[in-house]
């Protein structure tokens, strides 16, 4: 080994996404993994305010550097902010695994200055194959969260499969005692996330609405549904009181965790001690699957296909429908071009709940 790759391997190594919270959530495992495999190296993460509330119980060589990045706009903003992490960090390694406008000019300085930098491999032509109206070339991609591991490993940081779960033992209940007691002898909790970004994920509230109903039949099925803003707890309210006026004990049932408004780290702990977790293709879906809680998704104009399949997710737990026209987006932002949705539209609440229920034999 020179006395180069020497001095590299003892610098710090750091790493940055941006983006949306589920974006960032499929990052932690291999950064994870890379911290608790090198414990004596120092890893920065650079991420934005919001999506860096999940890295909780995070190992000690990993620092996380959160940032406005209205504050660094342009080239000129780009620059200064390599500068300060540059005074402030002793980097030897820079690791993009975002691989956006931003963060290419971020590569190009700090390359500038002699630090090694890798990025991410998208293979954005793959998704695109996928997504296209005609000659679909449908083949499943690799999943992200090896694609982040890839980038580290290039980087020179190899992980060594450490990582299991945010929480090594079950949290303790009192963290969201405000929202729930503990789970009773008897009781299966279901978390449920309806909510994503774009129409193109969201199961409809209707049909929603019948799955909750039908899921408040089964005896001890307790419903935690998280969302968030006014919009989205009015509209678990409106379910909430529409099963009232069928199972009046449903408002003991139902918890709406919009309301609730406990933080991300709470949620994570309430998530932990779900039995299972309904949640659409978005942040909520990374989540559980960080907190060791089984995953049922339901998933729409988008595909598994694409990249953002969690790992450890059963094929028997993704429900979604099989047609030609699926996928025809990466992220669920393009129109149905039937116009109906009818690959989420086409799924029945019965389906949903059976795969639910089903599980609590498991």
């Amino acid at each position: 080994m020179s006395r180069d790759s020497a001095a590299t391997e003892q610098r710090d190594v750091l790493i940055s996404r941006f983006s949306a919270l589920g974006d960032v959530a499929m990052t932690l495992a291999p950064i994870y993994d890379a911290c608790l495999s090198e414990p004596g190296r120092r890893f920065i993460l650079l991420t934005r305010k919001h999506p860096a509330t999940i890295f909780i119980n995070r190992p000690p060589n990993l620092i996380l550097h959160s940032v406005n990045t209205d504050d660094y706009k342009g080239p000129q903003g780009i620059y200064r902010l390599c500068r300060e992490l540059r005074r402030r960090y002793n980097i030897g390694v820079y690791v993009d695994l975002h691989d956006v406008l931003r963060t290419q000019l971020l590569r190009l300085f700090f390359r500038m200055r002699g630090v090694k930098v890798v990025k991410v491999r998208k293979n954005r032509s793959g998704r695109r194959r996928l997504t296209r109206r005609n000659r679909k070339y449908l083949v499943a991609q690799r999943p992200m969260g090896l694609r982040y591991a890839d980038a580290l490993e290039a980087g020179g940081v190899a992980g060594k499969n450490k990582f299991r779960s945010l929480f090594p033992s079950l949290p303790d209940a009192g963290v969201f005692a405000g929202v729930s007691e503990p789970k009773q002898g008897g009781e299966y909790w279901i978390g449920i996330a309806p909510f994503a970004r774009h129409e193109g994920k969201i199961y409809p509230a209707p049909l929603m609405e019948k799955v909750i109903l039908s899921l408040m039949e089964h005896e001890g099925v307790k419903l935690f549904i998280f969302g968030f803003g006014e919009k989205e707890t009015g509209v678990i309210e409106g379910w909430r009181a529409r099963a009232m006026e069928i199972y009046p004990e449903a408002g003991a049932r139902i918890v709406n965790m919009a309301a609730a408004a406990i933080g991300i780290p709470a949620e994570l702990a309430l998530i932990a001690h779900c039995d299972v977790m309904l949640s659409m293709d978005s942040a909520n879906m990374h989540l559980a699957v960080l907190a060791g809680t089984r995953v049922v998704s339901v998933w729409g104009a988008t595909h598994p296909y694409c990249g953002f399949k969690p790992l450890g997710v059963k094929d028997e737990d993704i429900i979604q429908l099989d047609m030609t026209c699926r996928p025809c987006s990466v992220f669920g932002d393009r129109k149905c071009r039937r116009g109906d949705y009818h690959c989420l539209h086409g799924i029945t609440p019965r389906r949903i709940v059976d795969t639910l229920i089903g599980s609590r034999s498991r």
